[in-house]
């Protein structure tokens, strides 16, 4: 009676595996990241660099920093040339005056010509003198305006042309400063302090690591049970025989089909053609990328 118990449960555990194992997967995967390699956007010599293979890093964190001395005397160069540019300009109101009281001069001088005419004190020809003065004049205030104008024009136009390559430097100043652009891990450091690095050379590569992406293939039969924004049931095998339920969700499936990948197995062998899924899932510190997972999505 014992032998026949012994047997009973062993093929319990024995069914309870086999439903728990491969064949009770929908679908399996590996685990991958969004990974970017950030490469030097200028040229010089890597003065800081202070970064490790594994570290925690924040989006536009400074990490590093590039030499900027010939960058800033640039600058600074340019910058001495936009005060020289405005100590340039000339001062239209100060240089027309002169003319412009000579004008209201005569203006008072052709009323008081008139009065007299009626009074035939003064003669025609002295009221059309001084018209004729006051004519020349403004013509001369005119030619004095534009010509003035003209120059505050130009000068103005150099100055936001060196305003454009102060721009230009200051942004390229601030390139110099290495930053991460997404939150992740760094995974591979390419570079160290010290070393002089040209405009493209990899740096270090970062990874969203909080965010992982497990991306499985599905048979064209199963294509109609996963929908974009599905919540499924992600089996990851973080052990040697240790498998733990996480969730996910669909963010992604493949528009076109593809042959099944060597490393994947389909539940239907006999399938050739697959389509590819990404399913985002919230790592606790133990997903690591390249780690198979299978997902579960049917229910018995």
């Amino acid at each position: 009676m014992k032998k026949i118990y012994i047997i009973i449960l062993s093929f319990c555990s024995l069914l309870f595996a086999c439903k728990n194992g491969e064949s009770d997967k929908d679908a399996t995967g590996v685990f991958e990241s969004t990974e970017v390699i950030v490469s030097a956007e200028t040229t010089g010599r890597l003065l800081e660099f202070e970064t490790f293979e594994g570290m925690e890093v924040n989006k536009e964190k400074v990490l590093g920093q590039i030499d900027t001395v010939q960058l800033s005397l640039k600058k600074m160069q340019l910058q001495a040339n936009q005060l020289a540019l405005e100590a340039s300009k000339p001062d239209v109101s100060a240089q027309i005056s002169a003319t412009e009281r000579e004008v209201e001069k005569l203006e008072f001088e052709r009323k008081r010509t008139q009065r007299l005419l009626e009074g035939d004190v003064a003669t025609q020809k002295q009221l059309d003198d001084i018209e004729a003065q006051i004519d020349v004049l403004k013509a001369r205030l005119r030619a004095q305006k534009k010509s003035l104008n003209s120059s505050t024009d130009a000068i103005n136009a150099q100055y936001n042309a060196v305003n454009v390559q102060i721009d230009q430097l200051s942004d390229q100043i601030s390139r110099c400063q290495i930053r991460s652009p997404i939150q992740g891990t760094i995974l591979v450091k390419y570079a160290e302090a010290g070393e002089f690095v040209n405009m493209g050379k990899p740096l270090f590569k970062v990874a969203n690591m909080k965010q992982m992406i497990l991306k499985a293939y599905v048979t064209a039969a199963q294509l109609t049970d996963v929908q974009l924004g599905q919540r499924l049931t992600v089996l990851a095998e973080i052990g040697a025989e240790q498998t733990k339920t996480y969730e996910g969700e669909v963010t992604w499936i493949s528009s076109k089909s593809e042959f099944t990948p060597k490393t994947i197995q389909t539940q239907d062998e006999r399938a050739n053609l697959v389509y590819a899924i990404k399913v985002q899932v919230e790592n606790d510190g133990l997903l690591k990328i390249g780690m198979y997972a299978g997902l579960k999505w049917t229910t018995e």
